[in-house]
């Protein structure tokens, strides 16, 4: 009996201790090699598309596109160029809901209806998947886990939507944050791209870091994800 007892105790203690662990997505990866990665995010306009493809093919950089569904339906000739220039794409849902506001069976209707549009385009699916407006809960990672993606957050966020927001400041607001293993969030319709990206390329080449798709930059297996993210 008293043995019988003590096991319900050490379960229940379990129990508690696994109901206090959140389920986390992605936010960096523990490296030590100074690879990074650039995703970027296309949900609206594709007015700066061309120059994003060309600034990636100057530095000889492979970024990860996370693409919506209502965007590969607008510009599918924009989504095949960033594939055949050897881009990753990810899973930005199909049309940009609030995830933690739908079913698990809406949830994984979204990831695949998106890939439905897409693998006619490009040829395959996608294996990794991003939260709209970068909301999650638990339920959401566990739907998306249990649908075969890995889900993707960010450490650095270049806020390079705002307005008032200079190169120099987004530069500013990355480099602080840096570090081996850092997933850098950038916008297909960032008000300031076109003077960021070559400023923050050409300043993290001269101080080593190489710029590698998600795909090559997370763990597949054996691994685990600590309280932060990482």
């Amino acid at each position: 009996p008293s043995s019988a007892a003590g096991s319900g105790v050490e379960q229940y203690e379990l129990e508690v201790l696994a109901g206090l662990m959140k389920e986390l997505p992605v936010y960096s990866v523990s490296r030590s090699d100074k690879r990074i990665a650039l995703t970027i995010d296309a949900a609206w306009e594709d007015d700066k598309t061309d120059f994003i493809l060309d600034t990636l093919k100057e530095y000889d950089i492979k970024a990860t596109f996370f693409l919506c569904g209502f965007w590969v339906n607008d510009y599918p000739d924009k989504v095949k160029a960033i594939s055949d220039a050897g881009h990753e794409i990810g899973n930005h849902s199909l049309t940009h809901p609030h995830m933690s506001k739908l079913s698990p069976e809406q949830m994984k209707s979204e990831l695949s209806q998106f890939d439905n549009l897409l693998e006619p385009i490009i040829g395959r699916r996608t294996k990794l998947f991003r939260a709209p407006y970068g909301e999650y809960d638990d339920r959401v990672i566990k739907t998306v886990r249990e649908a075969g993606y890995e889900v993707i957050q960010w450490n650095i966020d270049t806020v390079d939507w705002k307005p008032e927001r200079s190169a120099q400041t987004i530069l500013d607001t990355v480099l602080p944050k840096l570090s081996d293993g850092s997933i850098i969030l950038c916008h297909n319709n960032g008000l300031h791209t076109a003077e960021a990206l070559p400023l923050i390329f050409s300043t993290l080449h001269n101080r080593g870091y190489r710029f590698v798709p998600i795909g090559e930059l997370i763990y597949r297996e054996s691994y685990t994800i600590d309280s932060t993210g990482r």
